[in-house]
């Protein structure tokens, strides 16, 4: 973020500016990998009650989730899930990185994002038929237990949401797996399938969308959480800004459910 925004530590090389250059040493622009560093070092920091419900009932468009203490709050960038077993799978398939998970335990909760810049999501993944999307959705489900294992002793399973962050909306794979029918087809030896988190639990976040939200919760926030959520939106709106595209006000956004009861703690 210094480099692309203030030239600190150098400059960005032309042919990095391009994304002709791989070097994981090098700072490319073109890389969301840079966004998401950036985002999960500021989640790590922010008081979670604050902005965690706002960022997901807005990707869902929905009220799925409420202000409260988060408890043993967890964000982990680059987290990679073991294979996929081969059992529930009819071709072969390797580890799977998740961009940013973010968990807590009250109740328990598991959250895919998909960060996402210039690029598309991937219509097809590696040794199999199955796009991008559908992959971490099964994989996530997996995780958090919404697959039969035989157990004796039945374990409830965790909440999960797979949200795609992207500059622009509308994207069709989050359209369509938004059904819960579609993601219960397009997944192999579904007849396993203890059944599926609560709808809605695939959504899409725009960059405008996270803008919007961390500036309109900003007077709740601490003077040196203020200074990280400025951070983080003068990059998010350079980022936008160098694709060209801009972000409006939307005339309504999701409805949060209202707290009754006071939360004394600072974080969770």
């Amino acid at each position: 973020m210094l480099t692309e925004l203030y030239n600190k530590g150098g400059r960005v090389c032309q042919e990095a500016r391009k994304g002709n250059i791989k070097c994981r040493l090098i700072v490319r622009p073109t890389s969301e990998d840079v966004i998401t560093g950036h985002l999960a070092q500021a989640f790590r920091i922010l008081n979670p009650r604050w902005f965690l419900p706002d960022i997901l009932n807005q990707g869902l468009k929905a009220s799925r989730f409420r202000r409260q203490v988060f408890r043993n709050l967890q964000v982990e960038p680059w987290r990679n899930r073991p294979r996929y077993p081969r059992e529930l799978l009819p071709w072969d398939e390797g580890s799977t990185q998740v961009d940013l998970t973010i968990q807590w335990e009250n109740p328990p909760t598991t959250v895919y994002i998909e960060a996402k810049y210039l690029a598309e999501l991937s219509p097809n993944t590696s040794n199999g038929p199955s796009n991008q999307l559908i992959r971490l959705i099964r994989v996530g489900l997996l995780e958090c237990g919404w697959f039969s294992k035989g157990n004796l002793v039945a374990v409830p399973p965790r909440d999960f949401v797979c949200i795609l962050l992207t500059p622009n909306k509308g994207n069709e794979l989050v359209r369509y797996y938004q059904n819960p029918e579609n993601v219960k087809a397009a997944i192999p030896r579904n007849d396993k399938l203890l059944g599926l988190p609560k709808a809605p639990f695939v959504g899409e976040l725009t960059y405008g969308d996270l803008i919007r939200v961390l500036k309109r919760q900003r007077p709740r926030f601490t003077r040196p959480e203020k200074l990280v959520i400025d951070q983080v939106v003068e990059y998010l709106e350079y980022k936008l800004e160098r694709t060209g595209m801009n972000y409006e006000v939307p005339r309504c956004e999701p409805k949060l459910v209202t707290i009754t009861k006071p939360e004394v703690s600072n974080h969770g």
